[in-house]
């Protein structure tokens, strides 16, 4: 419990840093309320937004005003936007334990809170994806390169490995979208672009469509399935080299129990350390592949946003991110405590 509480506390304070960083760029960003009002709107309607953005407030307010809107317990004048359980305790002040309020999207007006969490489905499943791709593959060649190094499948997984490293994830996206979704198109029946969601013709009906989510999750996978392999590999080899398992061998122990309930768990720490770490960049990084494949998930909304000046959705996807890699990171630090005794000892 107090490891716990020292690690939710640093959570807390990046947390907090990040929040003062997103809001000193924000303010900084000049004419907001013309890109909210439009190119050509006239000064009372600029005066107008200002006053509803609460720009024509000095910045010491607005930044009193964000946190209050990211706050999950506050108290003060009712808000419409708020949502959660509300307590009144006099006319128009009420208590409320809330969800963070993001504002609303300058251009379409949605709540950013609607935004994100649409974009939100998409990159964890694309992640996901992505993810068990690079952990099986990447688990599973090591293991057979560790078992035999410097035999030849070990030099051809290293060499795939390699080359994985090497090519960047935008080029095999856009090479794995020209050859499978455009050239043997008749073959695979993939497609160069396309969501999660598909629409029916028929009957204008919403449907998950799986074939839009191979090409994109193998593009996004090679590299982490490349650094899995590799740190796989190489931890299993330092540990295979450890007295414990030369005393397994010598009580008699299959192979298979020597890797699995000794080996293995031992080696896996920089294994969850990199995928952990590669997940959360998966979930939250993928901007480039989300637009190659016009996959609707957080880097493409991140990226629209960004050409459109939409500075609420900007905001709400670099705090979304960061809170991401923060639990990813807690959780993490968990699963060391699990995974390796000589932690939980320490």
């Amino acid at each position: 419990m107090k490891f716990l509480l020292s690690k939710l506390v640093s959570a807390f304070l990046v947390l907090s840093g990040v929040v003062l960083l997103i809001f000193a760029l924000f303010i900084l960003f000049p004419s907001a309320e013309e890109i909210a009002a439009g190119q050509r709107s006239d000064a009372s309607t600029l005066q107008a937004m200002k006053t509803e953005m609460g720009l024509d407030k000095s910045k010491p307010e607005q930044l009193l005003l964000y946190l209050r809107d990211l706050s999950p317990i506050v108290i003060c004048k009712d808000n419409p936007n708020y949502k959660g359980l509300t307590f009144s305790i006099m006319d128009d002040v009420s208590l409320y334990f809330k969800l963070p309020y993001l504002r609303k999207s300058y251009l379409s007006k949605k709540p950013v809170s609607d935004i994100l969490s649409e974009a939100f489905v998409g990159s964890l499943v694309l992640a996901t994806f992505a993810m068990l791709i690079a952990l099986v593959l990447g688990i599973g060649t090591g293991i057979l390169s560790a078992l035999k190094p410097g035999s030849i499948l070990d030099r051809f997984n290293l060499a795939f490995a390699t080359i994985g490293v090497s090519l960047p994830s935008f080029f095999l996206a856009v090479l794995f979208a020209w050859i499978f979704g455009y050239l043997l198109k008749s073959f695979t029946g993939l497609s160069m672009t396309g969501s999660l969601y598909s629409i029916n013709p028929s009957n204008g009906e919403h449907y998950i469509d799986i074939k839009h989510i191979i090409l994109p999750s193998i593009a996004l996978g090679i590299r982490p399935f490349a650094i899995i392999m590799q740190l796989t590999r190489s931890s299993l080899i330092d540990v295979m080299k450890q007295d414990y398992i030369r005393t397994a061998r010598a009580k008699g122990l299959s192979e298979f129990k020597i890797i699995y309930k000794h080996a293995l768990r031992n080696a896996l720490n920089p294994v969850v350390t990199a995928a952990s770490g590669w997940f959360a960049s998966l979930l939250t990084g993928a901007f480039f592949i989300e637009y190659i494949f016009s996959w609707k998930g957080l880097g493409k909304v991140t990226i629209d946003a960004l050409q459109q000046s939409d500075l609420p959705v900007v905001m709400g996807s670099v705090l979304l991110v960061a809170l991401i890699f923060i639990i990813v990171n807690l959780i993490v630090d968990l699963l060391y405590v699990r995974l390796d005794p000589r932690v939980r000892l320490s």
